[in-house]
């Protein structure tokens, strides 16, 4: 028998050989066409172990990264290559990561084409250097980028510049409604321009147009009012801004509770919505708010999802909001802690440090709040308006007028308006510096003496500088601003102060003044002189000096004016006056103890009886007989009294409770 040959081994798959890299390139071409990321990395990760440093699979597999939102493999990925710079992606990534400030830095070494201007502009918008922001738009707005004005239009209502978005859409050849994210857009900008009902008509436009876009392309109902939230969002706020707090307030409830909004318009709308409501029901506020912030972080942080796809202004609002409720609720170590987290998050706002003296002037400690106030003033001069007008309050609510005025001198842009020039000369007169205060006024007349405006308040700051120097015995000083009032506008009412002021210090020159008064009409005939020879008026006498007849006739008369017209009684259904049967009993309503008719329950004498011999029994009894007889005399009299004295007691309350009701009557008439 012939010996058995041994089977060959079988060759293991790692033994086999790959197929050609031609064929895996078009597989990953296929992987990449189809969306399938993952796949694609794995087909790239196989080119590479054939190829290291393949620059094209290397490439396509940082792209499938982060299209399969894998971020850190990304970057991972990319600083493993040494050979190829891969810099505009990896400031992709760690603007993906909100590492904003790395991403920027990534791409200064980078060739200024039109992509990575592209990626600085979302980069700078998300920093809220909005007027950079614009600016780089504006450079690429020759090139070709599909949907580029809908980020221009997006960056100039956040840079405040919403004036300009008409004319930028112009030069760019398109209409507000070509899209409904750039309807959208264009309606913010014009509430910012307080165009309330035309932002209106454009938003729902945008609501129409994106459920027609949206439906064409096959998505569910549920991911088009996902897709359309912010669009619900802005008309709630509209309503909101119109004065329609309940409709606004019934819309924000409907975008929360039913939860079909992206993670941003959520966030906006519970925070829309605790500002309305103001400081109430603040525990609902807070519990509203926790939903936005990381689950597992010990203190409220927005959740890292939620961050980058708000603005820093949106950021920063939800942080002051949920601090004030706070402070509303009286916990001030969760406020203290979050003021220290705030001035770390938000080193360049006003807003922490403005909240910060918020909470110290909750704990009255005003000093230290004007304190940090003026630092800040100090340091950052140009940020200082808001800060100044704050320390101003809280000195002036504190009893500290000297601070108060020292804070709002610094402004100097406000230092002409009326309303800054009352609040100034008030503080001085509070401080009791009545120099000051005039010298405050006598600056502001210099000011709009020589002010070229269209709108001048020259007679308005005349005609108050003279009447407070007058109101402070300034006679001389209050008649000559009333005579430049007279010379330059011809006020009747300065006219008046003027004869008024003159005629404490001369009596001819006001007399003269007078003259250029216009006589009132209906007095022309009327002789003051003789007006003046005639009689007073007659002593009237009152009802005091009157007789009793005359007093008593004067009081019938008023109570005869006073007298009501009667009104029919109601009475019960059914109820028949002409035979109302019998009368209730009037102790209906009093407890069975306290009516007339009650009689306690007679105890069981027999209980109290004592057998024993024939004869102790008997003179018991004898005995016995003469206590009781005694007894029931002293508790009948007692019986008597206590039966009158209730009687009085339920007259009494009979009385009370009629009178009771004849006053409802009375009230009812």
């Amino acid at each position: 028998m012939a010996p058995k040959s041994k089977d060959k081994p079988k060759a293991s798959p790692s033994s086999q050989p790959p197929p050609p890299i031609e064929d895996q390139f078009t597989s990953l071409n296929r992987h990449i066409q189809r969306s399938e990321f993952s796949q694609a990395v794995k087909v790239a990760d196989q080119i590479l172990s054939i190829a290291p440093g393949d620059e094209d699979a290397l490439r396509c597999k940082i792209v499938a990264l982060i299209k399969d939102d894998r971020i850190d493999n990304a970057l991972s990925a990319i600083q493993s290559s040494q050979n190829t710079d891969f810099s505009f992606f990896k400031a992709y990534c760690l603007y993906r990561q909100n590492k904003l400030d790395e991403a920027l830095g990534s791409l200064r070494d980078q060739e200024r084409n039109s992509m990575t201007m592209l990626l600085e502009s979302q980069i700078l918008y998300r920093l809220g250097k909005m007027d950079a922001c614009v600016d780089t738009y504006q450079k690429l707005a020759k090139s070709k980028i599909d949907s580029l004005e809908i980020n221009y239009v997006a960056a100039l209502t956040a840079a405040g510049r919403a004036s300009e978005v008409k004319g930028a859409m112009e030069a760019l050849r398109v209409k507000a409604t070509s899209s409904f994210e750039l309807a959208y857009n264009t309606a913010c900008s014009l509430v910012d321009m307080n165009k309330y009902t035309d932002a209106e008509q454009l938003l729902l436009s945008a609501r129409r147009i994106g459920q027609e876009t949206l439906m064409e392309e096959n998505l569910p109902d549920e991911d088009i009012e996902i897709e359309l939230a912010p669009i619900a969002v802005q008309l709630a706020y509209l309503q909101q801004l119109l004065g329609h707090t309940s409709e606004a307030s019934e819309a924000y409830k409907d975008i929360i509770n039913r939860d079909l909004a992206d993670e941003s318009s959520l966030a906006v709308a519970v925070n829309n919505l605790i500002a309305l409501k103001g400081p109430k029901d603040i525990s609902d506020g807070l519990r509203k708010l926790d939903k936005l912030k990381e689950k597992d972080a010990p203190n409220f942080r927005l959740a890292r999802g939620l961050e980058p796809k708000i603005s820093q202004k949106q950021r920063e609002t939800i942080y002051a909001n949920r601090l004030l409720l706070l402070l509303h609720a009286n916990k001030m170590d969760q406020a203290r802690e979050m003021v220290a987290m705030l001035a770390e998050m938000f080193p360049n706002s006003v807003t922490p440090v403005l909240l910060q003296a918020a909470v110290l002037v909750r704990e009255n400690k005003a000093g230290k709040a004007e304190e940090i106030l003026g630092q800040f003033a100090e340091n950052f001069p140009d940020k200082s308006k808001l800060v100044l007008l704050a320390r101003a309050q809280v000195a002036a609510a504190a009893g500290h007028p000297h601070i108060a005025f020292e804070s709002l001198s610094k402004i100097q842009d406000i230092q002409h308006m009326p309303a800054t020039i009352a609040t100034l000369v008030s503080l001085k007169e509070r401080a009791g510096d009545i120099d000051g205060a005039i010298a405050v006024l006598d600056s502001a007349v210099k000011w709009w003496s020589n002010a070229m405006i269209e709108d001048n308040k020259l007679d308005v700051v005349l005609q108050e500088a003279a009447s407070f120097k007058l109101k402070h015995g300034r006679e001389e000083d209050a008649a000559k601003l009333y005579e430049e009032l007279v010379k330059s506008h011809g006020s009747i009412e300065a006219l008046a102060g003027l004869v008024k002021t003159v005629a404490r210090v001369d009596i001819k020159k006001a007399e003269t003044y007078e003259k250029q008064l216009k006589s009132l009409p209906g007095l022309k005939e009327v002789d003051v002189e003789n007006l003046e020879r005639t009689s007073r008026a007659k002593h009237v006498e009152s009802a005091a000096d009157l007789g009793a007849s005359d007093a008593y006739m004067v009081d019938k008369n008023k109570t005869k004016s006073k007298k009501k017209r009667k009104r029919k009684p109601r009475y019960p259904k059914g109820f028949d006056p002409a035979n109302p049967g019998p009368p209730p009993d009037p102790e209906r309503w009093l407890p069975r103890r306290e009516r007339s008719s009650y009689r306690p329950k007679r105890k069981d004498k027999r209980a109290a009886q004592v057998r024993g011999s024939q004869g102790a029994v008997v003179r018991e009894k004898h005995e016995t007989g003469v206590s009781g007889a005694s007894s029931n005399n002293a508790n009948s009299k007692s019986n008597q009294a206590t039966s009158s004295k209730g009687t009085n007691q339920n007259t009494g309350s009979e009385q009370s409770k009629h009178s009771s009701k004849s006053s409802k009557k009375k009230s009812r008439n």
